[in-house]
């Protein structure tokens, strides 16, 4: 079975940090590319970034590109999302999901989890 789980979302002020967490069971993280996905109201769901299975290779979308920085810790069974300097844009529940084909250069995610919710706001 595989399942994912994210946390660490909040009410957060313009400027301040947050660190996300996706904490894997069922299966060997190390196998999969992982990447968070974010879906603010009314909006469809889009990438935000994607790690490689060893960790070696990541990517960003340009609008959180130098303030979100994607890590993993495969002993853990953990991906985080670091996201500092945050902006009232970056409201969303953000979601982990792991790749089914072609890793982070696919489209096929996931075992979505149930979400976490970020607002960012004064």
């Amino acid at each position: 079975q595989l399942q994912l789980v994210e946390s660490g979302g909040g009410l957060v002020q313009p400027g301040g940090s947050l660190r996300l967490s996706c904490a894997a069971s069922g299966f060997t993280l190390d196998d999969r590319d992982i990447g968070w996905f974010r879906q603010a109201p009314g909006k469809e769901r889009e990438g935000v970034s994607c790690i490689s299975s060893s960790g070696g290779r990541t990517s960003y979308a340009n609008s959180v590109k130098g303030r979100f920085t994607i890590s993993r810790d495969n002993a853990k069974n953990t991906i985080y999302l670091q996201m500092n300097s945050l902006k009232p844009e970056d409201t969303a529940v953000y979601y982990c999901a792991a790749s089914i084909s072609r890793g982070c250069l696919g489209t096929n995610f996931g075992s979505w989890g149930q979400g976490t919710q970020v607002t960012v706001s004064s």
